[in-house]
């Protein structure tokens, strides 16, 4: 397959490769933009093909809660232009429809448009607001979680209108989830900023944590390649990339590998106990490194960097007497999973009307 000038110019764009890296990978992968990525990457060549480049979406995600901190709903509504999205018509238009959706328990986009609100068909409603706000729009997607008598929900929305987030918790008992509201608020906030993609490390793909842990080693080798030419601190290179590698049989031979190296050192076996902990919290920190970038739970909290989310989590759990679990969590970003189509998002929204 004939390599173009454009398909290295976009890969380049993409994941910050030199320009014959990249003409090098694509040649490997026959043409195949998303292999050639994996090749750069694990070739410490590329970070992760930026999808914020490949995007092109305007709109808003909208993040309604109800007052009972039951049932929260988020959703994405596209329109052709960043103006249109700060008009104050489809604003009103993104919170109506979101409280339509999740005081009617809708579930699907077809199910949306066949509703009736106000006693006119969603279809029509939706239709008559494109007519009158002039651009085309689209109710791209929605969700919305509950919790029962001993959970609650939560939501943020950032104040571009472009990110928002619900998180979800089941509580030991009802007087617990009913104290969470704010601590649930700050979670999203985070979630909002760090963007994790799952809840926690049991949610990834053995066979995917393998692979990226490859790109993994690979990035920060060649990260250190210029920090020794500049004098500076070198990274750690873990052994593993997240607790999903990390088996009993791998934590045992880290406690054995610090008791030997106390022993080393000359420290009495009799304060080990108070040191061990530590370094095995270290040795946490040092082998999930895609955890801390990928889980909600994994990450350290932007409030408190010194802790995870699960620490803090614990620490409110113990804080009010009884169990807490983060069940649930949606992020939903401004166009993410809409690529550029000859830079003409305009069509491609029609594309989703149509």
């Amino acid at each position: 397959m004939e390599i173009t000038a454009q398909m290295v110019k976009e890969l380049r764009e993409s994941t910050g490769a030199g320009m014959m890296d990249c003409k090098k990978a694509l040649a490997e992968a026959n043409g195949d933009m998303e292999k050639a990525v994996d090749i750069l990457r694990e070739k410490g060549l590329g970070q992760a093909a930026k999808k914020a480049d490949r995007l092109a979406s305007e709109g808003l995600v909208s993040v309604e809660v109800s007052s009972d901190a039951k049932i929260a709903t988020i959703t994405e509504i596209n329109s052709e232009t960043d103006f249109v999205a700060k008009n104050a018509q489809f604003q009103a238009l993104t919170k109506d429809t979101t409280l339509h959706i999740q005081n009617n328990g809708i579930v699907s986009v077809e199910e949306l448009s066949s509703s009736e609100l106000n006693g006119v068909k969603f279809e029509d409603y939706f239709k008559s607001q494109i007519a009158t706000i002039g651009e085309n729009l689209v109710v791209r997607r929605f969700e919305t979680i509950k919790a029962d008598a001993n959970g609650a929900v939560a939501g943020y929305v950032h104040s571009n209108g472009r990110v928002g987030v619900l998180i979800g918790a089941a509580c030991e008992n009802s007087e617990i989830a009913g104290k969470l509201g704010d601590f649930l608020r700050n979670l999203c906030m985070h979630a909002a900023a760090m963007k994790p993609s799952v809840i926690s490390y049991k949610d990834l793909d053995k066979d995917f944590v393998e692979k990226e842990f490859i790109a993994l080693k690979a990035e920060l080798e060649k990260d250190n390649e210029e920090l020794k030419r500049l004098g500076k601190p070198l990274h750690n290179i873990p052994q593993y990339a997240s607790r999903l590698q990390l088996s009993d049989e791998v934590m045992a031979k880290a406690k054995a590998d610090i008791e030997a190296e106390l022993k080393v050192e000359g420290k009495p076996e009799k304060i080990w106990d108070k040191i061990i902990p530590g370094k095995i919290e270290r040795f946490y920190a040092d082998n999930t490194v895609l955890d801390q970038r990928l889980t909600l739970l994994g990450q350290f909290y932007v409030m408190d960097d010194k802790k995870t989310i699960e620490q803090v989590v614990a620490e409110k759990s113990q804080e009010l007497g009884g169990k807490i679990e983060i069940v649930k969590y949606v992020r939903f970003e401004l166009g993410e999973g809409l690529e550029k189509k000859n830079e003409d998002f305009a069509a491609e929204v029609a594309a989703q009307i149509g």
